[in-house]
């Protein structure tokens, strides 16, 4: 399974040594469509609005439990294909702003970390790291 690799700061596309669109591999690939599951708000999929996080009904509208944040992105994360588990840990809620992180595991024991820290302008996922076994 291969993605599209995104720059890290931009999330943009990056081009590889020969100056063709480069591809993210698997297990990175894993982690950052995760990280890209958690980005997209609900509706935001033209294709299918089923998809995404309810920031604007549920989570930027109404500051809700932590409980219900950490639901929607392990909810997310499972729409990945490959993903067989999913935790989420929020290290710091100050002024809205969240910092933490969604670990998960897909179906080769690769366990994955999307990052989720704090920006001027709002949020922004990133992959941190992965490793094998269990969280």
């Amino acid at each position: 399974m291969s993605a599209l690799l995104l720059d890290q700061d931009t999330w943009d596309l990056v081009v590889d040594a020969f100056g063709n669109i480069a591809l993210a591999d698997r297990p990175y690939a894993i982690a950052q469509d995760v990280a890209c599951a958690c980005r997209l708000f609900s509706g935001e999929l033209f294709y299918d609005t089923t998809k995404g996080v309810p920031y604007f009904p549920h989570i930027l509208a109404k500051a809700p439990p932590l409980g219900v944040v950490k639901a929607a992105y392990v909810q997310a994360a499972f729409t990945v294909s490959g993903v067989v588990a999913a935790q989420v840990f929020l290290s710091d809620f100050t002024d809205r702003v969240l910092t933490g992180q969604v670990q998960v595991t897909d179906n080769l024991g690769n366990t994955l970390i999307a990052t989720l820290s704090p920006l001027p302008s709002g949020f922004a996922f990133g992959v941190s790291g992965f490793g094998t076994g269990a969280f």
